[in-house]
């Protein structure tokens, strides 16, 4: 069974930085596409950044230049770099896995969510 366990959320202040982690197991997580979302109280989900299997990155406008998305095929492993954060980052963030499997479709499982609160 898929799983997708984030954690490293929290409270920082603002010009803060704090590493988001998310482990998935029950997925061949090499082929996976991997992503960062995040929502924030009244909003709507809306993508943060997005790792492909091959290793391509993909941010959202408001994040470019501060975070950065990385992965450890080794460790089953997706992570968020995030720098020089500020009020408007905080929300709850989920990790995503999607895997195109051909004549079948799309495999999509998300995380439980990290709440991280930037905030003086």
């Amino acid at each position: 069974q898929a799983q997708l366990v984030e954690s490293g959320g929290g409270l920082v202040q603002p010009g803060g930085s704090l590493r988001l982690s998310c482990a998935a197991s029950g997925i061949t997580f090499r082929l996976n596409d991997m992503g960062w979302y995040r929502q924030a109280p009244g909003k709507q989900r809306e993508l943060v950044a997005t790792i492909t299997s091959g290793g391509s990155t993909n941010y959202a406008d408001s994040v470019k230049g501060r975070f950065i998305i990385s992965r450890d095929n080794a460790k089953n492993t997706v992570y968020l770099h995030m720098n020089s954060l500020n009020s408007e980052d905080t929300a709850v963030y989920y990790c995503n896995s999607k895997r195109l499997r051909a004549g079948v479709g799309i495999y999509e499982y998300w995380g439980q969510g990290t709440q991280v609160t930037v905030s003086s």
